[in-house]
């Protein structure tokens, strides 16, 4: 993670187009070079990946798994712990009103199991509930710039219906 670090840091204290260095061993950076160049994108694509992973400037420990609801919030830290037939994290954090939680590894595999189980009851229940039980399998190659428009379109289309008070942000592919 420091060759990272070291590589943004570099990155930011630079001019507009700075050159970029980073030593990482080969599988480490066959792996890592497609989503840095993701994270440095320009546009709403390069936002929304920087605004995804933006939490992890302040992670004391690298998260599995990140939880929000409209009040609470729990991460759930790695790396993960092989543990005979067992894969346990090293803990976790539940922020609520008022309250902060630190969790054991125990409880933070107990909590992350919970988490799965509810979410996993709301995407079957939101399929049966919406008729979608029996769809097709995605078309492949998703063709991710129709894809976009359209959905883009239809939140538009939304917006105004709902009289938002705000206008749509356009992005630089807008409809």
């Amino acid at each position: 993670m420091s060759v990272l670090r070291n590589a943004l840091a570099r990155f930011f204290s630079w001019g507009r187009n700075p050159n970029m260095h980073v030593d990482a061993d080969v599988q480490t950076a066959i792996h890592m070079w497609p989503i840095i160049e993701k994270l440095l994108a320009h546009g709403e694509d390069g936002d929304t990946y920087r605004a995804a992973v933006n939490f992890w400037r302040d992670a004391e420990r690298p998260p599995l798994a990140v939880y929000d609801g409209d009040v609470s919030h729990c991460h759930i830290d790695g790396p993960l712990q092989l543990a005979g037939d067992f894969a346990l994290p090293l803990g976790g954090e539940i922020f609520s009103r008022g309250v902060t939680i630190a969790l054991d590894p125990f409880e933070a595999n107990d909590l992350r199991n919970h988490i799965r189980a509810a979410i996993e009851r709301a995407i079957l229940a939101w399929l049966a509930d919406n008729g979608r039980r029996e769809s097709p399998p995605a078309k492949n190659p998703y063709d991710r710039q129709t894809a976009d428009r359209e959905a883009k379109a239809m939140i538009a289309d939304w917006a105004a219906r709902k009289g938002a008070k705000r206008p749509v942000t356009e992005g630089p592919d807008h409809v």
